[in-house]
């Protein structure tokens, strides 16, 4: 028996010194308590205030408000949140693929960013692209950039991206941030807008065709809408004038924001822009456009910057946000007075591409606003059914609700993007950064892209909010100037030298060292060719030497005195 307890006991230990299995081995990584370490200190700052004067003696009751908190926690993704720090400046715009892998956002600092959320980790939370859309072109040397209006993609397959900037000239890029084609521009000298190709003017907004997938349209402050095919892109297909009837306008305003209406749940194609002469137009989505099926003059207070336009999913409600302060609801059917009037405080003023989004069921309305908080609105009330805090002190520009991850994004004047989820009805997205193993940092390891973790993979503390540590928020940010390239193609790490890209040109045409040494008499040319002549002139005479031989002599005729004598007379006589 003694035998068999010893045998025992070597086995397990050889057990526990062999490995159980070969290759490399996955760390184990506690997911829930990545998780919870996301998880947000407050939700609804609106419940919160009116609880915390609520005085109540019952202990029933007190938990049957804790079971409706719950509840009210659930309903919307605003549980947990995950931050992406990567802009410099404020985010204007941003947008993902119908899948909800790639994450793009622009910026008025001139360059969008492109992040892949399948391959995050929750230590490299970071785009992995940078791309300026007027140096895309790589005949483009020292072009200008202008601020980022709007990014979209595709809502087909999320192949092509369509880049709004301050420009006349809309491009495509791919979907790894390649310049596809660039649209064109029309001549600032024609008066009429018919007769143009192009946008003459800064473009402010663009849609795509919601069904149509070779259409998009854009808005420019040339007072035209302009509907583009992407196989042309050379003309545009339509052009929508629009004729400003405000005094003093002499029949041009500036569109401001455009919305295309979708027909997928049985509503109207309809194509709807708002102007900066306070009027809200509507056409039918499949044309013609010669004239607007209604027009509403004064939706919003002239002069001020209409910059959120949305259409509900099924075509009959439109939301607006004027520059005014207000958010009005308008139903399509009877498109002459708002259905709801409500009062928001406006930051198109400043970020002229603040927006309005309906939920994708068209249950809810989504917005930021200069407190930096987002708001959940009744779409039949308007009034906010959840007020939850993203960037306190910097207002939030954009939002975004995917409809398949169930996650709202945020984009905001810190440059800073939010993912906003709960576990229990989201999907992926932030879900699949966190349910991955931390990456350690090795020894030969970049320290900019990988941060030192505890064994728990975060800090237990001391958490940013968001749930990421402090240490690691300021790493996030800091590893943002040596990541990637930058538009010229030059490595943003100042220990990897630039190498010049190999062209079928330079690989054929030789070097220096070359010519001197297999070309005769190469070196001429560094020296002064009016010494190098004397210089052959004097000793080898390499130029001259064929003409001692050879060189003909000048043989001329020979006149007597009395010929030329006679011949000048013969002269003077004939004058």
């Amino acid at each position: 028996m003694d035998d068999i307890d010893s045998f025992t006991e070597d086995e397990h230990a050889m057990r526990q010194f062999m490995p159980s299995s070969f290759g490399k081995q996955d760390a184990s990584v506690d997911v829930e308590a990545q998780i919870q370490r996301c998880r947000r200190a407050t939700v609804d700052e609106r419940k919160q205030a009116i609880t915390s004067k609520k005085q109540s003696d019952d202990e029933e009751d007190d938990d049957d408000d804790d079971s409706s908190e719950g509840e009210d926690e659930d309903e919307f993704p605003v549980s947990h949140e995950l931050l992406i720090k990567t802009h410099d400046k404020a985010i204007t715009s941003m947008t993902l693929d119908p899948s909800g892998t790639r994450l793009v956002t622009g910026s008025t600092d001139s360059t969008i960013k492109l992040h892949d959320l399948s391959a995050m980790t929750p230590t490299t939370i970071r785009a992995f692209k940078t791309v300026d859309p007027h140096a895309a072109k790589s005949s483009a040397v020292n072009s200008e950039t202008h601020p980022v209006h709007q990014v979209l993609f595709s809502p087909h397959s999320g192949s092509q991206l369509l880049v709004i900037t301050a420009f006349p000239q809309a491009r495509i890029l791919s979907r790894d941030g390649e310049l596809v084609k660039e649209f064109k521009k029309g001549d600032m000298y024609l008066r009429d807008m018919h007769n143009t190709k192009g946008h003459i003017s800064e473009i402010t907004s663009g849609a795509w065709h919601p069904t149509n997938w070779d259409l998009f349209v854009t808005a420019g402050t040339d007072s035209t809408l302009r509907i583009w095919n992407v196989n042309n892109s050379m003309e545009q297909k339509e052009v929508i004038v629009h004729k400003s009837r405000s005094a003093g306008s002499a029949g041009r305003t500036r569109m401001t924001a455009v919305a295309w209406g979708s027909p997928i749940q049985g509503g109207n194609n309809i194509l709807v822009g708002a102007a900066l002469d306070g009027s809200l137009v509507m056409w039918n989505g499949d044309g013609p456009y010669h004239r607007p099926a209604a027009e509403i003059r004064d939706a919003h207070v002239k002069d001020a910057w209409t910059s959120g336009l949305d259409i509900s999913a099924d075509g009959r409600l439109v939301i607006t946000r004027g520059g005014d302060d207000t958010i009005k609801l308008w139903d399509t059917r009877k498109f002459k007075t708002p259905i709801t009037t409500v009062t928001h405080a406006s930051t198109s003023s400043q970020y002229p591409t603040s927006n309005i989004r309906f939920s994708p069921n068209s249950s809810n309305v989504i917005t930021g606003s200069e407190t930096g908080h987002l708001h959940i609105l009744n779409p039949a009330t308007l009034r906010p059914e959840l007020v939850t805090p993203v960037t306190p002190g910097s207002p939030l520009i954009t939002v975004n609700w995917h409809p398949k991850l169930n996650q709202i994004f945020t984009g905001s004047a810190n440059g800073q993007t939010t993912i906003l989820f709960n576990p229990k009805i989201s999907h992926n997205g932030a879900l699949t950064i966190l349910s991955k193993a931390p990456k350690k940092r090795h020894l030969d390891d970049d320290p900019n892209f990988t941060t030192s973790l505890d064994p728990l993979g975060m800090a237990g503390d001391a958490t940013a909010p968001g749930g990421m540590p402090g240490a690691q928020a300021n790493t996030f940010s800091s590893r943002h100037p040596t990541i990637g390239l930058t538009a010229s193609g030059k490595s943003r790490d100042p220990r990897r030298p630039h190498l010049p890209a190999t062209t079928p040109f330079a690989k054929n045409t030789p070097d220096q060292n070359y010519v001197k040494e297999s070309i005769p008499h190469s070196s001429m040319r560094d020296e002064d060719p009016v010494e190098a002549l004397k210089k052959y002139a004097t000793k080898d005479k390499l130029f001259t030497k064929a003409w001692e031989e050879n060189q003909p002599k000048p043989i001329y005729k020979d006149y007597d005195s009395e010929d030329e004598e006679a011949r000048h007379a013969d002269k003077k006589v004939k004058r």
